[in-house]
């Protein structure tokens, strides 16, 4: 035998291999997987949590569009029929009238007095609009408002 042969069988016996411990495999695989499971879980918490307020907000959203709808849905009847007896009203008075310039008068009279009417009732539409929007979405505003605080927090 050669001298690097010698020195190689005695380099090969000198050299320790790890061994394997399957059971050591077997519970970092484990934990592993108990680790997944419980991250899947609270995934699903966060998402059955997030699910169920969006249905919350949009349970009411839809009960306040319902509410806004029927408030301007009166309102307008309301116009509609204030509008109509006006018209009435002035017909009524322009059959009885006995010359030109009372018709004139009647007529001028009539016409000043729906155009003040038109703007407040356009005033007042302005406004429930206005309310009828904020109405609405108010509870989406808060819901993304609390939604981005809620993702700046994670």
């Amino acid at each position: 035998m050669s001298k690097t042969t010698a020195k190689t069988a005695e380099t090969i016996e000198n050299v320790e291999f790890p061994s394997f411990d399957a059971s050591k495999a077997t519970d970092q695989m484990r934990a592993f997987a108990e680790k997944g499971v419980e991250q899947s879980k609270e995934a699903y918490a966060k998402l059955k949590t997030g699910a169920e307020e969006t249905q919350k907000v949009l349970e009411s959203t839809y009960e306040t569009a319902k509410t806004v709808s029927s408030d301007v849905s009166l309102k307008a009847i309301a116009t509609l029929r204030a509008n109509a007896e006006a018209s009435f009203s002035h017909l009524e008075a322009l059959v009885g009238a006995k010359t030109l310039s009372e018709v004139v008068e009647l007529q001028t009279s009539f016409l000043r007095k729906r155009v003040e009417m038109a703007v407040e009732q356009a005033k007042e539409f302005q406004t429930i609009a206005t309310k009828a929007v904020e109405d609405v979405s108010k509870p989406v505003k808060s819901a993304f408002e609390k939604a981005m605080k809620d993702a700046k927090a994670a």
